[in-house]
């Protein structure tokens, strides 16, 4: 599938700033990146809105940073658990190291697609 697939005819990626779906997108950003300060439960908060409002951006432009989200949730969930409970090993400290700076890519990387109105990674 290629980009042009979610831009309605005429639309430029600058028009699609005005989007409001675009809020939600940027609100669980947001709360993904909190998530490093609050325990994660900001990421839970992020991913349970990514459900909740999945029917709605399905077809549009934003459905794939909702995607991108709750893969970032969920693979940064798997390992952080992995991590934690091989700390005692030492090699927990490392793949915790590792999932952080994954999932700060992942944020970063998402947000400024998401600015340019551009999804996250090539379709």
């Amino acid at each position: 599938m290629s980009e042009q697939e979610y831009i309605a005819a005429g639309t430029r990626p600058e028009d699609r700033r005005k989007d409001p779906l675009r809020n939600l997108a940027v609100a669980v950003y947001i709360l993904q990146a909190l998530s490093f300060f609050l325990g994660g439960i900001s990421g839970l908060a992020g991913v349970i809105v990514n459900y909740v409002k999945q029917d709605e951006v399905r077809g549009t432009w934003i459905e794939p940073h909702f995607r991108w989200q709750i893969r970032t949730f969920w693979i940064g969930l798997l390992w952080g658990v992995i991590g934690f409970v091989t700390t005692f090993i030492i090699i927990g400290w490392f793949i915790l190291l590792g999932i952080s700076i994954w999932i700060i890519y992942r944020i970063v990387k998402g947000a400024l697609a998401l600015n340019d109105g551009l999804p996250p990674e090539p379709v």
